[in-house]
């Protein structure tokens, strides 16, 4: 297995701001200390990305203010050079494309996620949305059906708003509600969404992520992009959901039971066991 990731992607912080840089510090060290004895991990940075697969999803307006300095809101701040440092995730993601589409398994363990960000708007600490990007190029290379699975607590309204009516994309979300950002409460579309109510057991939150795969699988795509979100750990600071270690290591295996090639991208998860969350999710995917 491949983990692709840049240590540069650790270079900007706020002070008390949970998108914090040991989430790839300490994930990238504990993954070579316990990962490589039972996963046969190798590492690979990203390569470069040509604008023209990010401006084929984000307006020129949206990449253009990025380099300005002007703060988003206040959860996606203006940090120096974060164009440069989104730009790389995305390198990132489309690195990991092109292994995955040479039979090969990849987890792009990068900083800023993706997942809020719209096509004109960064927000949620997304500032360019790489899995949309990455769905987006998989087709342009000949990948016929493409799904994309996000079980991130926090709905992924950014990769919903891009992909929505594009023929031959499934995109399907898991994720608590009430909960920022507020949407992914009904299905349209090719847009399939299983809100989950805050402290839901973890039984039935994991019965619904079950049911979401099941609904990927009738759907029989050629790829999967998985938005991979580790949030809805019961330790996580910013939701309130249930889930163990050991839930993680079952998702892990549901995806690979789809027996489909996928490429997982880290998103959320905010809690100082995000390294063995990662572990154990990545022991299920391997197994």
């Amino acid at each position: 297995m491949i983990i692709i990731t840049h240590p540069a992607c650790t270079e900007y912080r706020e002070p008390g701001h949970p998108e914090r840089p040991e989430r790839i510090i300490d994930s990238v060290k504990y993954l070579k200390q316990v990962g490589s004895s039972n996963l046969n991990l190798s590492w690979q940075e990203p390569g470069e990305v040509d604008e023209s697969l990010i401006t084929r999803v984000h307006s020129y307006g949206h990449l253009a203010r990025m380099s300005t300095g002007r703060e988003f809101d206040p959860d996606t701040p203006a940090y120096p050079d974060i164009d440069v440092h989104a730009k790389r995730a995305v390198a990132a993601a489309i690195t990991g494309l092109g292994k995955v589409l040479d039979g090969q398994q990849v987890f792009v363990l990068m900083r800023p996620p993706g997942h809020h960000a719209t096509a004109g708007q960064a927000m949620g600490f997304c500032y360019l949305n790489q899995v949309a990007i990455a769905t987006l190029e998989a087709q342009s290379r000949g990948v016929k059906r493409v799904a994309v699975l996000d079980f991130d607590v926090h709905h992924g309204n950014g990769t919903e708003a891009i992909l929505r009516g594009k023929p031959d994309i499934l995109f399907v979300s898991i994720h608590q509600h009430p909960c920022y950002p507020g949407t992914g409460l009904e299905s349209f579309d090719n847009c399939q969404n299983y809100p989950v109510a805050p402290r839901t057991p973890a039984l039935g939150h994991m019965k619904m992520i079950q049911t979401a795969i099941n609904q990927i699988e009738e759907w029989n795509p050629d790829l999967l992009i998985v938005s991979a979100g580790f949030d809805a750990y019961q330790g996580d600071m910013i939701a309130d959901m249930l889930l163990e270690p050991e839930d993680f290591k079952q998702i892990g295996q549901m995806v690979k039971s789809l027996a489909v090639p996928h490429l997982d991208v880290l998103e959320g998860g905010y809690s100082n066991q995000l390294p063995e969350l990662i572990h154990q999710y990545l022991r299920g995917v391997a197994a």
